[in-house]
């Protein structure tokens, strides 16, 4: 069965600005996957009770303050988030080593790291097991789609510019609703292969929201792509982003 490829990334570092919506903490956790220790950043609302979650899925760049800063961000909206060290500890700063990394990283590997994850979030008691979503860009994109061929579980799954699968058997094994952002002047991911899994998921009758941005390219929603960055663009991707998850989750 074929696998969609992953995509690499030329994401930029930096800092979304979003309103906050309620007090959260942290954590820096570690979690069982196979015979392997695997770590995490887990980000708590304060609020009691049961919530909805998210597994936060990293850039090429490794497990950095961006990917943090996003996972803060959505448990400031209520969600228990876990963004999922893929990369084994190591961030990269350039895109030589982030290739390198992403390139190191067996697929099959990362895709059950996140089972693990996901896992890990449904056994915990202030989690709505039935509640768990995915979120991810360029190269998480695409793994949040990978999560969501494999894990029948998962509630939720948005892909911002990530590559897509082809297959239709594994397109057929989607059940979670998906939301997509897209720049239409991406490169690495062209609007024809959005098309193509738009027609694809379609076809499978899956629920799918696309959304292809004018003017923008890839990794438009990071605001220190000062080339790239394409701020209401970004915004409102953000707002889709958390739109569908509550529609979703909550």
């Amino acid at each position: 069965m074929r696998r969609i490829a992953m995509l690499a990334c030329w994401c930029i570092l930096g800092v979304s600005a979003v309103a906050l919506a309620g007090p959260v903490r942290t954590q820096d956790i570690t979690f069982p996957s196979g015979a392997e220790t695997l770590a995490g950043y887990l980000v708590l609302p304060e609020s009691g009770g049961k919530h909805p979650a998210v597994l936060v899925i990293h850039e090429w760049w490794g497990l950095n303050d961006w990917v943090k800063e996003q996972a803060r961000s959505l448990a400031e909206q209520g969600y228990v988030a876990l963004a999922v060290d893929l990369y084994r500890g190591q961030v990269a700063y350039d895109p030589s080593l982030a290739h390198e990394l992403m390139r190191g990283m067996p697929q099959d590997r990362a895709v059950r790291d996140l089972k693990a994850a996901f896992d890990y979030l449904a056994a915990r008691p202030d989690v709505n097991k039935e509640k768990i979503g995915s979120v991810g860009w360029c190269m998480g994109g695409g793994f949040s789609l990978l999560l969501a061929v494999d894990e029948p579980r998962l509630a939720a799954c948005v892909v911002n510019y990530g590559s897509m699968p082809t297959d239709s058997a594994d397109i057929q094994k989607i059940q979670a609703p998906v939301l997509g952002n897209f720049g239409a002047e991406d490169r690495g991911i062209p609007p024809s292969a959005v098309e193509a899994f738009e027609r694809a998921m379609k076809a499978a009758n899956k629920s799918l929201d696309v959304k292809v941005y004018p003017g923008a390219g890839h990794a438009f929603e990071n605001p220190n792509n000062k080339l790239g960055y394409r701020e209401v663009a970004a915004e409102d991707a953000w707002k889709r982003t958390l739109t569908f998850l509550d529609h979703s989750l909550k």
